[in-house]
């Protein structure tokens, strides 16, 4: 184990981020479809073709690193997302619904910002700009959707679920 390099960090990280995003795939698609607010389906439709093209991204990725994308088990992604699954269902019908299912879709987002904040530091340190680039991307649109639901939860979402 003590041959183990940064860059082998990268990769085993790089997996790790893969799975996440496919498990997200499969995730928000179950959000839109519980969300009542309009704008908050919406908001989650256009992550949704986001997170499609950052997966494609990733595999970008993996073809510089001359890697077969794959993936490997990430449990953090599997409890967030978990644990939005039982807000969802602990929540359904309420006027609290939409926040809490902000606060799990904002869970997803801090952990993908510090996934692609740590690849990308780490992709410039092993002098890979391209792959540093094509991360640095996915971490500007995983801000700025947590931008756009923080928006969200406090101008309208929170105050409505506060009745």
């Amino acid at each position: 184990m003590a041959d183990k390099t940064l860059n082998d960090l990268f990769l085993h990280q790089l997996k790790d981020t893969y799975f996440a995003e496919n498990a997200i795939l499969k995730a928000l698609p179950k959000m839109m479809e519980q969300a009542r607010s309009t704008e908050l389906k919406s908001a989650l439709g256009v992550h949704l073709d986001e997170t499609k093209g950052q997966v494609k991204r990733l595999e970008e990725v993996f073809a510089l690193l001359r890697q077969k994308p794959e993936g490997v088990e990430c449990k953090a992604i599997l409890g967030i997302v978990g644990e939005g699954e039982e807000v969802m269902q602990e929540f359904a019908g309420s006027d609290a619904l939409d926040a809490g299912i902000i606060a799990a879709a904002q869970a997803v987002e801090h952990y993908e910002i510090t996934r692609y904040g740590t690849l990308h530091a780490w992709a410039n340190q092993l002098g890979n700009s391209e792959a540093a680039d094509l991360l640095k991307e996915t971490l500007v649109e995983e801000e700025n959707t947590d931008d756009i639901l923080s928006d969200l939860a406090e101008s309208m979402v929170n105050q409505k679920a506060a009745g």
